[in-house]
């Protein structure tokens, strides 16, 4: 198990440093068999040590009352700055670190196959940096698996900073584009500010607690079984009460505790891209297809929802910081649902779902509550919000793959990210038409697909805690069948295609892209029927029943009836060409414009940096700086220049000149001397 833990972290990194290194001495075309051998070696690996946690019955990994328990499979120390700091590198096994390890690498190893045939062109030409391109999806890669295994907070915190960077090496992969360029640097800036209180929160929370090991802050021993932990609330009251027992326990109104947890879930938001920091993953979209893929669906934006799911044993305890959570989840889906419905870059539309989805997920988090609690005449587990929202991550990662990889599949047909240039598709692609409207129903939560589980497991979850957030949520699903079939009937129907004259007609790509299309359309099918009630839960307790068994079919029979209408909408309005949509953007003008334009926040951003802080506060600062710091300085100099010219002759070298300085100072003094006498 050591070794397999170790062989996943380092066979990225290697095909990293290896890619990087020497990937331009190697042909187009090795660089990418090497690249994904690589990440099919660490697929196997993880999902071998993923399947031999979960199946093997192992006292380390299951307790005898049937509990999951957490395994430190190694933990190194890495820095020692004194007793109290020190800093480990380590790999911690449990439900959602597991699970994690097979969504990455499922995702990563689909995307590297695909982009063997996705970044060269239809005369087999190889893009400009493919072996780059590689080496970058290899450190991405890398960077997510030490995230989600790390065995403390600041292990965490590294690797969340080296997929920021992987993030911006590959969103400004096409260097020679401005629009590539200003994204990725987007990308980069907005993820730092969010970061940064990720990083304060971290502080505040170790100073106040010790230590940073997520066993010590959640976790007891398990007798008589090495390195294996248990999840424990007392352990975690317990760090409730080391803050509510310090010196400074509350700030602004607010708990220490809820100050540590908030701003870590600021560090959240960023990567999640939950509003207000949500700006930046619509414009990484500038990166090649299958990088959208990878950031939307396996590594990046979800590090969010994990990290809140990591701490979960603290955040359970302070519903202060869970509802910031909810709220800020709830009106983030919301406002990205309605704008996905009037973009016109297909990869845009996807970009906006995917902050609508991971928006559920964390709603999903925030309204878990301990204790049972009824809703429609079902009782709702305790911990059901948080099995909801880790079982719509890893569904969602399957059929947001499978989406991002389709528009990346159309884009290299048509050679065009708008909609307005396809129509009409599904008779030229079968394939892809076929595999995206899979994705299309999984994501809009149809029965049997994968996200109607998920989904369905969420919503009740909101039901059972708030009517309000369970409406709101529901709304949301509506939209977001409405969107989806509203893209899938503008691709491949709405009318006849055209073929610009001189262009070939569309077709289905190489086999290196149809077939993760294919592998990833089937999971979207039947990873629903997985049994994520037993095998992912927040302290290790299983929740009873099969996903079919443990559905409440109210709740379920609402969310297909919202589903539904939101695809018969669609279908009315775009499955062929009539001026209902015009009709509906005149009618409702001003709101047409707002989602159009992502409500204006590109452009509010726009106006405080440029406007407010640079006009305002920089430009005043930059002119005291430069006039009075600088003048300041500047006069000294002058007056020092000035005045050496101006003695420069008592250094002139001339012997009568001293002697005549020296006798005028010598009359001056006996001058001075006889009048103080007198």
């Amino acid at each position: 198990m050591e070794t397999s833990a170790i062989l996943i972290l380092a066979i990225p990194l290697l095909m990293f440093l290896f890619l990087g290194l020497a990937g331009k001495y190697l042909p187009h075309k090795w660089a990418g068999i090497l690249g994904t051998a690589g990440m099919g070696v660490t697929m196997i690996l993880a999902y071998t040590v993923a399947f031999t946690y979960f199946f093997s019955g192992a006292p380390e990994f299951i307790s005898a009352t049937g509990d999951r328990l957490q395994h430190v499979v190694f933990n190194q120390e890495w820095l020692n700055f004194y007793d109290k700091l020190t800093i480990n590198i380590g790999f911690l096994l449990d439900p959602i670190s597991a699970m994690m390890l097979v969504v990455i690498t499922t995702i990563s190893f689909m995307v590297h196959l695909y982009s063997n045939g996705y970044m060269r062109d239809h005369h087999g030409v190889w893009e400009t940096g493919f072996q780059r391109f590689y080496a970058f999806l290899s450190l991405f890669s890398f960077s997510m698996l030490g995230l989600v295994v790390a065995t403390n907070i600041f292990q965490m915190y590294i690797f969340w900073e080296l997929v920021g960077a992987s993030s911006y090496l590959l969103i400004g992969f096409y260097y020679t584009k401005p629009s590539a360029v200003a994204a990725s640097k987007k990308a980069f800036i907005v993820t730092r500010f969010a970061d940064l209180g990720f990083l304060v929160g971290i502080l505040l929370l170790s100073f106040n607690t010790g230590f940073f090991s997520f066993t010590e802050m959640t976790s007891v021993p398990v007798e008589g079984v090495a390195d294996t932990y248990q999840i424990n609330l007392g352990t975690a009251e317990g760090i409730k009460n080391i803050f509510a027992n310090s010196a400074a326990s509350t700030f602004m109104g607010a708990s220490v505790l809820t100050w540590a947890l908030v701003l870590i879930f600021m560090g959240g938001m960023g990567k999640s891209a939950m509003m207000p920091l949500h700006i930046w993953l619509p414009d990484a979209m500038e990166g090649p297809t299958p990088v959208s893929a990878l950031i939307h669906a396996a590594t990046m934006v979800v590090a969010g929802v994990f990290l809140v799911a990591r701490l979960f044993p603290l955040y359970v305890l302070n519903e202060a910081a869970l509802d910031i959570v909810t709220v800020v989840g709830a009106v983030t889906a919301l406002y990205a649902a309605m704008v996905a419905c009037a973009q016109i870059d297909i990869k845009r539309v996807l970009a906006f779902s995917t902050i609508s989805q991971i928006a559920f997920m964390m709603v999903s988090l925030g309204v878990t509550r301990l204790g049972h609690e009824t809703a429609l005449g079902h009782e709702v587990h305790e911990g059901l919000g948080y099995m909801a929202s880790m079982f719509h991550l890893f569904t969602h990662a399957m059929f947001k793959a499978l989406l991002f990889l389709g528009a990346g599949a159309l884009i290299h047909a048509i050679g065009s990210n708008d909609y307005t240039a396809m129509h009409g598709l599904r008779k030229y692609m079968p394939v892809t038409h076929i595999t995206f409207l899979v994705g299309c129903l999984a994501i809009a939560g149809i029965i049997p697909f994968a996200g109607f589980f998920s989904k369905d497991e969420i919503l009740t979850a909101c039901f059972g805690h708030s009517a309000v957030w369970a409406i709101w949520m529901t709304l949301v699903a509506g939209l977001t069948a409405f969107y989806m079939f509203r893209l899938y009937f503008l691709i491949f129907w709405w009318k006849e295609h055209k073929t610009p004259e001189g262009h070939h007609a569309p077709h289905d790509q190489p086999w290196t892209m149809t077939l993760p299309l294919i592998i990833l359309a089937v999971i979207s099918c039947v990873a629903g029927f997985v049994p994520f009630g037993k095998l992912v839960t927040w302290n290790g307790h299983e929740i009873a029943g099969s996903n079919l068994a443990n559905l409440n079919w109210n709740v379920a029979a609402i969310s297909l009836v919202v589903a539904v209408c939101g695809i018969l909408v669609a279908m009315k309005m775009y499955k062929k060409e009539n001026p209902l949509p015009e009709k509906m953007r005149n009618a409702l003008p001003n709101l047409w414009d707002w989602c159009h334009h992502r409500f204006y926040w590109d452009e509010l951003y726009q106006f405080i940096t440029h406007k407010i802080i640079f006009g305002c506060i920089c430009k005043p600062i930059a002119w005291f700086d430069r006039h009075i710091i600088d003048g300041t300085m500047d006069a000294f100099a002058s007056i020092t220049n000035k005045a050496s010219y101006a003695i420069r002759g008592l250094q002139s070298g001339n012997v009568h000149m001293y002697v005549w300085i020296y006798l005028v100072g010598a009359i001056l003094l006996a001058a001075i001397s006889m009048i103080v006498i007198l």
